[in-house]
């Protein structure tokens, strides 16, 4: 029995599984840039880098060296009684790095789960309102409030009701989704149509606190929202005094190509979450939005013992100087490029390659049967073959390989990915691949 398996076995007894999706037996010990190492001594490719939660990649000396002299400095005195030091630098510069000229504020959480729980919380309070509307196929986080505006897995409602009250989804804009002949405008406008149902049938505007939208859906699929719909919904909001607010947790901080997905869109929202990669995956969250929204609660309203605490802090101002100093943002539209290019020549060779959505060092890659409907085995076969291959690629809603490599992926590493993912599309091609041997349930 390898090591894998020996700490997997032992910790099996102890975990609740509800605490982990499955996808294969791998214990990671250690990472440096884009190459996880597992306990057994094989290295991989990493093309998920944490769930989007390592953007400056693993183990990055600048960030470990931060931590360390943080560390021996001061490791916890709870920002929510006294300041300290370094969040008080780290505040400033977040509310300078998000979209929008007006005056900011900016509030600290432990995941990004309690940032969205916390845009409820302010935009309620703001507007005096109570219902939220959110969209079929996200995902906001696993907190009470999170969960409740998330659309994408059943796991998330099931035996767990009732969740949070006056919550509205509305279908979000899949251009996957058009129908023969629509035009980008004509399918903007039909699901601009839909997105202002309710709000014609039984939800008064005037009742509405906040629309939140994941500009680009990471969970979802990675699935980018035409430009004239997004522009048809801040609109609206404008009209009807509705905070708009964006998740950036999953396709923040330069993972898009650009700094944040809604800069793909020219919209400064009035609230916008982080999380995730703000500081390389260590348990950091912010909420930046207007002055006069953030100033609508007072404490503790959102006070967390650790939230911001010094060494997240610290970890988040050299994880921004890093991405500043090593241009990652525009390198992450650079080979994404590359990527894009990769994959789109992929599809005209392999029919089973169906929709490609490339947005920076970021993408979703869907699997499909002959004819066209979404192949969820298939998927799991050819994520199992990478990962025998030594590259780690996991899928989204069941057909959809998820490609987010830490933004620091080197060329090389970029085109041996390639080049495995190649064998691997040979291999599925020539009915090559079987399922792998388990016991439960690859995926969401």
């Amino acid at each position: 029995m390898s090591n894998n398996q020996e700490i997997l076995a032992a910790e099996q007894q102890h975990l609740a599984a509800v605490s982990r999706v499955n996808y294969f037996d791998l214990v990671i010990d250690h990472g440096q840039g884009a190459i996880v190492t597992d306990a057994d001594g094989r290295d991989y490719i990493d093309l998920l880098a944490s769930a989007s939660a390592t953007n400056v990649g693993h183990a990055h000396p600048k960030v470990v060296t931060a931590i360390t002299q943080q560390a021996q400095k001061l490791i916890q005195y709870t920002p929510a009684y006294f300041a300290n030091t370094t969040t008080a630098q780290l505040v400033q510069r977040l509310t300078a790095l998000t979209p929008g000229t007006f005056e900011k504020q900016a509030l600290f959480g432990n995941s990004g789960s309690d940032a969205n729980d916390a845009m409820i919380k302010l935009a309620r309070a703001y507007t005096g309102r109570s219902y939220i509307v959110s969209f079929t196929g996200a995902y906001h986080g696993s907190t009470y409030g999170a969960m409740s505006i998330s659309g994408v897995s059943l796991n998330m409602t099931r035996k767990m009701g009732p969740l949070l009250p006056d919550v509205v989804k509305v279908p979000y804009p899949d251009p996957s989704q058009r129908l023969a002949g629509e035009t980008d405008a004509q399918f903007s406008q039909r699901l601009f149509q839909a997105f202002k149902l309710p709000f014609e049938t039984y939800l008064p505007a005037d009742e509405v606190a906040m629309v939140i939208i994941e500009p680009i859906q990471g969970d979802g699929g990675i699935i980018k929202a035409p430009q004239e719909y997004m522009d048809l919904v801040y609109n609206f909001t404008r009209e009807h005094g509705i905070v708009f607010a964006v998740d950036e947790v999953n396709q923040g901080l330069g993972r898009t190509g650009k700094m944040w997905s809604i800069d793909h869109f020219g919209i400064a929202p009035d609230l916008l979450s982080m999380g995730k990669s703000l500081a390389s995956g260590l348990p950091l969250s912010a909420v930046v939005g207007r002055r006069e929204i953030m100033a609508s609660l007072a404490a503790p309203a959102n006070v967390y013992t650790t939230a911001g605490n010094p060494v997240t802090a610290a970890a988040a101002l050299a994880t921004l100087d890093v991405l500043d100093t090593e241009n990652l943002v525009a390198r992450s539209a650079e080979l994404g490029a590359i990527a894009r290019e990769f994959f789109e020549q992929a599809a005209q060779k392999y029919p089973f390659i169906g929709d490609v959505r490339l947005y920076g060092l970021n993408g979703g890659i869907e699997i499909v049967t002959a004819d066209g409907q979404a192949d969820v085995a298939g998927t799991t076969k050819i994520i199992y073959r990478l990962f025998q291959l030594g590259v780690i690629m996991i899928s989204l809603r069941g057909n959809v390989l998820r490609f987010q490599p830490p933004l620091v992926i080197t060329r090389a590493q970029l085109q041996t990915a390639f080049d495995k993912l190649t064998q691997t599309f040979e291999a599925f091609m020539a009915d090559e691949l079987d399922l792998p041997e388990t016991d439960h349930h690859i995926g969401w």
